[in-house]
């Protein structure tokens, strides 16, 4: 079934299953939106189990991360506005380079993406999660958000680097406000609502204006992998709120820290992946 023996199969949805609950649970606990989870599991499963070619698995798992970010961060992002833990005045500045980012970032991913995407996602994120690790318990650099032009500088280049690598914004969000003396939690918050920002244009882009590549697994349109989107999406969903729920009775550097860990260990396994 779908190319795979019954006991591949099970095994496959397996990983799919409980990559959903994780990528749900961490998108609520701490705003990343789950596409640090969703891509490196998308791409071990696109290359181990369906047999696609690196650059192959690689443009799929961040098409269909973006795809299943979009129900994820919607839960999430609202279970965060219901406790009042997202900043729309800062939304509201960053939302055009945000949307001209996303643009920008599918179309280098479209047409350019592959292997390098995996390298660069497990660079960029290694060094992300090191500075919010070892920045744990430091002073913010600034005391407020820089003015309004930089902040939507700030925002397109988040957003062009989300969409290429798949994750929803939030991973880069989070430790840029706190470094501008936002509080964590508000952080987290406003950061998921980030994601939507991000993945939803961009897993349209993704959809419509790929070219599916030839060893695609079954079930792919565009760069996106419905079947795989169809195993993850549901119970990622469920699991947001209950990340919410959990956050709000961890303090902010033991948020900060456990951001840092979980980004670090992908972020090693992914790179790993792509250079070995």
């Amino acid at each position: 079934m779908f190319g795979l023996e019954i006991a591949e199969l099970i095994s496959t949805i397996m990983i799919l299953l409980i990559c959903g609950i994780l990528a749900g649970f961490l998108a609520g606990l701490l705003g990343i939106g789950g596409g640090v989870v969703f891509v490196p599991v998308f791409y071990f499963v696109f290359m181990h189990a369906f047999h696609a070619d690196g650059n192959t698995a690689m443009v799929l798992a961040t098409g269909t991360s973006l795809t299943c970010m979009i129900p994820t961060s919607i839960s999430a992002a609202v279970s965060q506005h219901r406790r009042g833990n997202t900043d729309l005045e800062l939304i509201k500045n960053w939302a055009p380079g945000l949307i001209l980012g996303v643009l920008v970032g599918a179309v280098i991913s479209s047409f350019y993406g592959g292997e390098w995407l995996a390298i660069l996602f497990g660079s960029v994120m290694i060094l992300n999660s090191l500075n919010t690790l070892l920045r744990a318990k430091a002073k913010p650099m600034w005391a407020k958000l820089p003015r309004v032009l930089v902040q939507r500088i700030i925002g397109f280049c988040i957003a062009c680097f989300s969409v290429m690598l798949g994750i929803g914004g939030g991973t880069l969000t989070v430790p840029i406000l706190n470094a501008c003396s936002v509080e964590p939690h508000k952080s987290i918050g406003t950061s998921s609502a980030v994601s939507l920002f991000v993945c939803v244009p961009g897993a349209v882009v993704m959809l419509l204006t790929g070219t599916t590549p030839q060893d695609a697994p079954i079930g792919t349109l565009g760069l996106v992998n419905l079947l795989a989107a169809l195993c993850v999406v549901p119970i990622s969903v469920l699991f947001a709120p209950l990340g919410v729920r959990f956050g709000k009775k961890i303090s902010p550097v033991t948020l900060k820290r456990i951001f840092a860990i979980a980004l670090f260990i992908v972020s090693v396994r992914m790179l790993a992946g792509a250079l070995f």
